[in-house]
């Protein structure tokens, strides 16, 4: 098996170490896929095995992150667009574009509570991309509504949007 990338150190200790090991590993797919599209075939099975312990309920969670991402790219790009203002997604660098990605699958698809997600993506930003990452990160995060929550505001790109997250939520996401 291959050298593992990510060192020890890379991950924290604590009670939900593991769940930040997990979106690292994931975010470091979509990036890949970033930049080399079609990789994501060939490297998503092997990169999770390689820089993941053996423990279900971690693996299960990446392979949910991974493939809600996946599976509503176009959706969740759709609200990152409604949401970056004077930023269309072309122009955001594939770190952060990967990191939102990310994270709006997580607030909208898994529901996992959204503080919680918001720290977790301005971390990632905070040690992969640039320093007004984590501020840009967080402005955008801000604005996505769960399908469950009333929206903070009257936009109608987000109300359309949350109303089609409600049709394309899968049924069996923990």
């Amino acid at each position: 098996m291959p050298e593992r990338i990510n060192d020890a150190e890379d991950y924290p200790d604590g009670k939900f170490a593991n769940r930040k090991m997990v979106r690292t590993v994931v975010f470091q797919i979509l990036y890949q896929e970033e930049l080399n599209p079609g990789s994501l075939a060939t490297l998503a099975e092997s990169y999770i095995a390689q820089e993941l312990p053996r423990h279900e309920p971690l693996l299960k969670f990446a392979e949910q992150l991974l493939e809600s991402t996946v599976k509503y790219r176009e959706a969740i790009d759709e609200q990152l667009a409604a949401f970056s203002q004077n930023w269309t997604l072309a122009r955001m660098s594939p770190t952060d574009r990967s990191i939102l990605r990310l994270a709006v699958s997580e607030i909208v698809y898994i529901g996992t509570p959204k503080p919680v997600v918001i720290n977790e993506a301005i971390e990632l930003a905070k040690k992969f991309s640039t320093k007004d990452s984590p501020a840009f990160v967080n402005g955008i995060l801000d604005q996505v509504q769960r399908p469950t929550e009333p929206a903070a505001q009257s936009n109608e790109q987000t109300n359309s949007f949350t109303e089609s997250a409600n049709h394309q939520k899968p049924a069996e996401m923990d």
